[in-house]
Formats: C-alpha cells, sequence, structure tokens
C-alpha cells in the first residue's frame, strides 16, 4: 500500500505550521480539503499523527518520527526541482518581500534584481509584527523584521543595526545640543505609532528605564505623518538613524544613554524549508553583503535562540553551495 504524496504534504504543512487554517494558507488550498488529506491519512494507516485537532496541534510519538522524514523528503524534493528549474528562475519567478523598513527593503530588493534580473518583485511595508504575521501565514515569501521571534520552522540571516534618535522642529530649544537627555521627555509631548510598533516598544521600555513620563501621547498611524507632525511642532519622536532623512524642518539628535538600551536588529528572514532555493539564497547573501558594507556594532548581539537559528541557516546555505558545485 502506497503511501498518498499529496497526503503527505498536506501533514507536512500541518506539522509546520501546528495549525490547519495556516497550513491551507501555506498551500493555498481550502481547510476542509486539507482537513480531509490529513484525515485519509490517519485512516488509511490506521494511526493518529496529531493530539487532538485544537490549535496549536501536538505531534503524536509516530507524527514525530514522520515529520522528521517528510522534512528530509521534501528538502530533496525541493533540491530536485532546483536542479531542474534553476534557470527557468529569472522567467517565471514572483517574490513577495514584506518588511518593517522601507529603506532595508529597497536594498534587498535590488539585490535580487541584480541578480535575478527576470524577476517579478511585488513589496509590502508594515510594522514588525504584521510582516513576521504575513511571512508565517505565507503572504510573503521574504521578511526584513525588527527583533523577530526565534522559530525553528525558518532561516535567519542579521540584516541591519540601528539605535532610535530623538527628531526635533528646527527651532525647539534643544536643536543645537549635541544629544537629547532622556529625562527631557518629561517636558514633551511624544509622537508615536501605533501600540503593536516594534519602534513604539522599544520606546516605551526605555522611558521605563529612564524613569520618565512624557507630558502625552498622541498617536499617529505611519513615518510619514510622525514626521510631519514633529515639523508642524506637534511634539517629539525617534526614529531609526537610517529613516532620518534630510529636512531643513527637522533636527535629529541621540539619546544621552547607553545606544544598546534603543537599539533594534533587522533580519531577512524565509523558511527553513525554501532557504536552498535561488532566490531565498540570493536574499540571504544579499543580507550578508549589506551588513558587511555597514558593520554592526559590538553590543548588537543577537538572542540566543536566534543565533543558534542563524547558525543553521549560515551552515545549511554554505552545505547548500558546496553541493552546487
Amino acid at each position: 500500500m502506497g503511501v498518498n504524496h499529496q497526503h503527505l504534504r498536506a501533514f507536512h504543512a500541518v506539522a509546520i505550521e501546528r495549525s490547519i487554517s495556516r497550513a491551507a494558507r501555506r498551500l493555498n488550498v481550502a481547510q476542509p480539503t486539507l482537513s480531509q488529506q490529513l484525515k485519509a491519512l490517519e485512516q488509511r494507516h490506521q494511526t493518529a499523527l496529531f493530539e487532538g485537532r485544537k490549535p496549536p496541534l501536538r505531534l503524536t510519538l509516530l507524527g514525530q518520527k514522520l515529520f522528521d522524514l517528510t522534512q528530509k523528503l521534501f528538502a530533496t524534493s525541493q533540491n530536485i526541482d532546483e536542479l531542474l528549474d534553476d534557470d527557468q528562475v529569472e522567467r517565471t519567478a514572483l517574490v513577495r518581500l514584506g518588511s518593517d523598513s522601507p529603506v532595508y527593503a529597497v536594498r534587498i530588493a535590488a539585490i535580487l534584481q541584480q541578480k535575478h534580473p527576470g524577476v517579478t518583485l511585488r513589496v509590502r511595508i508594515g510594522n514588525a509584527k504584521e510582516t513576521f504575521s504575513w511571512l508565517s501565514q505565507a503572504e510573503i515569501d521574504i521578511g526584513i523584521v525588527s527583533d523577530p521571534p526565534a522559530n525553528g520552522a525558518f532561516a535567519y540571516e542579521p540584516l541591519f543595526n540601528d539605535w532610535l534618535a530623538v527628531a526635533l522642529p528646527k527651532d525647539h530649544p534643544r536643536a543645537n545640543d549635541l544629544v537629547f537627555p532622556a529625562s527631557a521627555f518629561a517636558e514633551e509631548r511624544l509622537l508615536m505609532r501605533d501600540a503593536s510598533s516594534r519602534t513604539r516598544a522599544i520606546i516605551e521600555d526605555m522611558l521605563v528605564v529612564a524613569d520618565v513620563t512624557p507630558t502625552g501621547v498622541m498617536e499617529l498611524h505611519t513615518r510619514e505623518t510622525i514626521r510631519e507632525g514633529v515639523a508642524m511642532g506637534l511634539g517629539l519622536s525617534l526614529f531609526c538613524s537610517s529613516e532620518c532623512p534630510p529636512d531643513d524642518r527637522i533636527v535629529y539628535l541621540p539619546l544621552d544613554i547607553d545606544p544598546s538600551a534603543v537599539r533594534m536588529t533587522g533580519y531577512v528572514v524565509c523558511l527553513a524549508e525554501r532557504r536552498r532555493t535561488p532566490l531565498m539564497r540570493a536574499a540571504l547573501e544579499g543580507a550578508a553583503e549589506l551588513r558587511l558594507l555597514s558593520p554592526l556594532p559590538v553590543y548588537a548581539k543577537p538572542s540566543e535562540p536566534v543565533a543558534r537559528q542563524i547558525r543553521r541557516t549560515r551552515a545549511a546555505t554554505a552545505s547548500a553551495m558546496e553541493s552546487s558545485h
């Protein structure tokens, strides 16, 4: 009795996502169809592969053993596709790129376009939480995310290290200072993005550490709106140093605190199972190239879970490159 490949593919997607609905979006099939395929696999072989059907799903002991095999199976299948279809990449590929940094989205897009001039690129901008969610739900192929959660289903490559600078209107009393004291926020209104913004989370943590409460907070949705608000004197804000374009209405100053307190590290992230594909490899290698052009400060160290995943990604990428030569 042969194993149905389509059923294995359904099981593999659910095992990765730990959710039938997310797996259905990943495979671009209807959720009832995926549920039926998984049920058929279990009934045909008279076994349970998951403990219940409520997410996050947990693999049974046999399910985990099967998942170990399907990971090898679909990795080999991907390698075969690469071998046979690598010369077709430039004529057929659509790359969906999501990012919480417009600046680095453009830089990675430029690298992909240079290495694969025939691809079609679609770029989507959101905050870090939104971008990682799009990636998890297979709505994008590559994500550029600041301080993403560590997850073994994804491959990570550090792209940039950035820190927050204070934005003031040019006529502000402190506009000519060399640094901005964190304590001075007690006299200012802060303009910030929505609560799900990674930048806002860092600002709020900084205020707690500095034991400072601003006179008020005004929530504005986009970087551009906040920048205009600063220029019009509505309040002060903080931006990543890479997102401080020249504007004769605004002055940007560093804070008088340890830069690591207002630091974020951005990563190029893709599904681990796709890291060996030509396009994903180009994105991960492009991140490494950009990082060499702008080295990370010594204090910019990723969290250990993400660091471990980075080491796995680099080892797998190096192995794939060696086998291709």
